[in-house]
């Protein structure tokens, strides 16, 4: 028997070592390394950063300098234009050092995030609006597609080749523990020791030797009654209607931008809104009857007012075409003058003094948000047509001030009457003042 002992074992020990399997590599294929990437996903410190942290993130993440990180970025924006919306995809979905989950995953309810819920929606509109931007107009053509999949296989490489060095830790969630007597206390989510059963007896002793009183009951009292104050709501279970209609209407929002972009006009600033908010008006009567989606209700608020102030200040002429900033053009022959100055916000100030006399010539002024002044010679004959959304209008001694008020038209001959150059002006703002002056 004791002979057969050490055989049982031995083959009893090889035999769980045989069935036992290999623990499997996270990284064996293009699947696994995606899914895992996002399981380790690199954390925004809060020691390091410059803006929100993500390049530092991704450098201390895969051990290289965030200086880096932050040159790439930089080319990456000047050639193709997709830094910025890359940076603000990280900002969005990497969470910071300390928070539980992202931005954007806190915002459909799946923990806690120090990126507020508010400003999570102003990240995906401002994510929604660069990548369109990006991916329909850059300084190359193609650019911004180029380096989307240059930045993608750098990060697959990176983490196919260090996603196992500096893993960051999970942040535990932790949670609140009433204690009966008012107070709160916190507890983590790991279990406690467990108690040691009543009735074991030290000296082993017969039970029946013993004239003990009777244990006292296990059953805890009951706890006083709580105030309404003190009452805290059941969690509810997390709903697929609301990350379901948010997703829905991030792409609705990316749809029209994109399609204003590529000249769709119809796709304005109101239109937009209304479809977007149409589709929380959806899910929010969906999520009513599936019991789910009240985080909508605060997304339709602010969705709700943009779209009353847009319907009551006339945007017309706004799109998202253009630049940004102050713009001064001063053309100095027929050859340097554009056909349309066109800026999405700013001021635009357009001196037609220094042209040359000669042929007629005909131009188009739009500005989404801005004050826009053009300058002519004293002596040019000027037929015009100007207009603003929201602002003051003056033109050549009329002037008009409001919202919503009817375009100034007509022609002025300048100070020595008709027979001078001719050109024609038409000039539209959608908020901010419009002024047509002689220099």
């Amino acid at each position: 028997m004791s002979a057969d002992l050490p055989c049982r074992m031995l083959f009893g020990m090889s035999g769980a070592s045989e069935t036992r399997a290999p623990k499997p590599s996270p990284l064996n294929g293009f699947e696994e390394t995606v899914k895992d990437f996002w399981v380790s996903r690199p954390r925004r410190p809060h020691v390091g950063r410059k803006v929100a942290g993500v390049a530092a993130a991704i450098g201390y993440r895969y051990g290289i300098d965030p200086v880096v990180v932050r040159i790439a970025l930089v080319v990456a924006t000047i050639f193709g234009g997709f830094g910025v919306p890359f940076y603000l995809l990280g900002w969005l979905f990497l969470p910071g050092e300390s928070d539980e989950v992202s931005g954007f995953e806190s915002l459909i309810g799946r923990g806690r995030s120090s990126v507020s819920p508010a400003f999570a929606v102003v990240l995906s509109v401002l994510t929604v609006v660069s990548v369109g931007g990006s991916f329909s107009g850059s300084w190359f053509d193609g650019g911004a597609l180029i380096s989307f999949a240059l930045i993608s296989i750098a990060l697959y490489l990176l983490h196919r080749n260090r996603g196992q060095e500096n893993r960051p830790a999970p942040v535990v969630s932790r949670t609140q523990a009433f204690t009966g007597n008012g107070a709160f206390t916190m507890t983590d989510t790991a279990t406690a020791p467990a108690e040691a059963k009543p009735g074991w007896d030290p000296l082993a002793a017969d039970p029946a030797g013993w004239d003990l009183p009777d244990p006292p009951s296990t059953q805890p009292p009951p706890a006083p009654p709580m105030h309404h104050r003190d009452r805290r709501p059941e969690r509810r279970r997390n709903s697929k209607v609301g990350s379901a209609t948010f997703a829905l209407a991030v792409l609705t929002a990316g749809g029209g931008v994109l399609a204003n972009l590529n000249g769709a006009t119809w796709f304005s600033a109101q239109h937009i809104v209304g479809l977007v908010l149409g589709v929380v008006g959806i899910g929010l009567v969906t999520g009513a009857f599936a019991r789910g989606g009240r985080g909508l209700i605060g997304l339709a608020v602010p969705l709700a007012i943009a779209g009353m102030v847009l319907t009551t200040v006339p945007f017309e002429n706004f799109d998202f075409r253009g630049g940004a900033g102050d713009l001064h053009e001063t053309p100095h022959s027929v050859t340097d003058l554009k056909p349309l100055y066109q800026h999405a916000a700013g001021d635009i100030d357009l001196d037609l003094t220094a042209l040359p006399a000669g042929s007629p010539i005909t131009t188009n002024v739009i500005n989404g948000a801005g004050d826009t002044t053009v300058t002519v010679p004293d002596t040019a004959d000027v037929t015009y047509d100007c207009h603003t959304g929201a602002g003051n209008t003056q033109c050549f001694g009329h002037e008009a001030d409001g919202i919503s008020q009817d375009a100034l038209t007509g022609v002025d001959y300048g100070t020595d009457g008709p027979g001078g150059q001719q050109i024609t002006l038409h000039v539209k703002n959608s908020v901010g003042n419009v002024e047509m002056r002689r220099g």
